[in-house]
């Protein structure tokens, strides 16, 4: 770790860092490992921007270590591939998502559950077992273990398709998980953001009656005629939280802002599951009662494992599930980050790495 970014690892690499914590990026010049027998290098064309991401950068979880450069949310086209590897080949279209290694012993990746994994690698800014950190999506290549690449059916774009290796695969898991997936089911989904317009989409794909819930009036037409849910409640009506009391068999909570989640227990049927799946950097209060009495799960969930977000990402090609995008310059960056803290985007920033990266190399 006393070598520079540049000399660490023997292959040159260029992307975009933020060095402190105002958040600001900038282009940087890094370097990535050779690719061995078991890795997937590929040339990265499109990074989806997380909320995640803003955390990072700004290090509201107090973690970051500078430089970082974020994303994780990473497709792109195969380049060159170890000699043992057999899942994809050069020319491949190919994504990657939170993690690039776990220990693939515990018993959570026996089970394919990596992302449980005690010992995880997550794509930025995290010690990597050969004690270098590593650096996300917002790159020109990226060099992963083939157990964690992701490979697009043909029919899913690499630009649309980027954001569910995060936000896809991080409602698709709960929806799964809890049950919530099956024909009938009430779902409602709170906030209709870069996670929630998703999850809306695989809710009403596993043929679940969907409710969306939001602070925002303006988003019912969004919601009911763009996104297909059936129902909208205003978060701060309590006319329509008192109507709608008792009806959710399911909420996945997509909000990443601090918020009251008594309001949204109280719409749940007995037994029914909210799911916590957004980060508030606050910790959010839940009174007893407001579980108790209908023995109402309180929980949370985190991305999912690699074989199902490769089931997840086969699942959204068959049912043409991608997100709502806006697809950016690099050098857009900055103001990307200002508007997503501002909830100003519908749905996910994406950035065009393959078009727009190499322009601005000093």
């Amino acid at each position: 770790m006393d070598k520079s970014p540049e000399t660490r690892h023997p292959v040159p690499a260029f992307g975009w860092a933020a060095r402190d914590p105002s958040g600001q990026l900038s282009p940087f010049n890094f370097s990535r490992r050779e690719t061995g027998e078991d890795d997937v290098r590929f040339k990265v064309s499109y990074c989806g921007i997380c909320h995640t991401d803003l955390h990072c950068i700004k290090n509201e979880w107090g973690s970051a270590n500078y430089p970082l450069i974020p994303g994780h949310e990473i497709t792109g086209v195969v380049t060159e591939v170890g000699s043992k590897v057999k899942k994809v080949k050069v020319g491949d279209k190919v994504g990657v998502g939170c993690l690039v290694r776990s220990c693939r012993t515990c018993e959570h990746c026996a089970n394919d559950y990596e992302n449980y994994c005690p010992k995880p690698v997550f794509t930025y800014d995290a010690p990597d077992y050969d004690g270098t950190v590593t650096y996300g999506g917002y790159s020109d290549y990226m060099v992963a273990n083939e157990h964690f690449i992701i490979k697009f059916p043909d029919n899913m774009p690499l630009d649309a398709g980027a954001p569910l290796l995060c936000a896809g695969i991080t409602v698709y898991s709960p929806l799964k998980y809890f049950g919530l997936d099956v024909p009938g089911t009430h779902i409602a989904v709170a906030g209709l953001g870069g996670l929630g317009h998703v999850a809306v989409k695989f809710a009403k794909a596993f043929g679940a009656k969907v409710t969306v819930i939001s602070t925002s009036p303006k988003k019912k037409q969004e919601a009911l005629e763009h996104l297909g849910a059936d129902y909208f409640l205003v978060s701060s009506d309590q006319d329509q939280l008192k109507a709608a009391k008792g009806t959710m068999d399911g909420i996945i909570d997509t909000i990443s802002a601090p918020h009251s989640i008594v309001s949204l227990t109280g719409l749940l049927k007995p037994h029914g599951k909210l799911v916590l799946v957004g980060l508030p950097e606050k910790p959010l209060e839940l009174p007893a009662f407001a579980v108790v009495p209908g023995r109402k799960t309180l929980a949370g969930s985190n991305i999912g494992g690699l074989k199902e977000t490769q089931e997840m990402l086969d699942f959204a090609a068959k049912h043409n599930i991608t997100s709502d995008i806006e697809v950016i310059p690099i050098d857009y960056v900055n103001t990307a980050m200002e508007r997503l803290a501002k909830g100003d985007v519908r749905y996910r920033f994406v950035i065009d790495i393959g078009n727009t990266l190499a322009a601005t190399k000093p």
